[in-house]
């Protein structure tokens, strides 16, 4: 169920770029059940990705969102346009299409022409 508490035309203003911590998003979100914890994903329109992207990756240089990652949990490739961004207790993350599976946040996410040859399966 999206929890439309979050106003997505607050968004139609730049993020701040005085304040370096983003903590919340302007976008609805989705919530998961992981055991105990309750998990906000962000549903972000595709014409806001390339800006949430560059706010919240934390590596430089910034991949372009057809760039092909592998996401080393999953050992599975995705396209960087797929990221999601979720809220936990533990604050906002940039994580991979597989983070409900395995955790794969951005600090995991690896360049598929970095991986030794392996060509793990896109999906979608």
């Amino acid at each position: 169920m999206i929890d439309a508490r979050n106003d997505v035309d607050f968004f139609d203003e730049p993020f701040d770029d005085e304040d370096p911590e983003i903590t919340e998003l302007p976008f609805p979100t989705v919530k998961h059940y992981c055991g105990s914890e309750v998990v906000e994903e962000y549903v972000i329109p595709d014409d806001k990705r390339a800006e949430v992207l560059e706010k919240l990756f934390i590596f430089e240089p910034v991949p372009g969102l057809d760039e092909l990652m592998v996401d080393i949990h999953e050992n599975r490739a995705f396209r960087v346009r797929d990221y999601k961004v979720v809220k936990d207790s533990q604050g906002l993350w940039l994580v991979s299409p597989y983070y409900f599976f395995s955790g794969g946040t951005v600090i995991d996410w690896v360049p598929a022409d970095q991986t030794d040859g392996y060509e793990p399966p896109v999906e979608g």
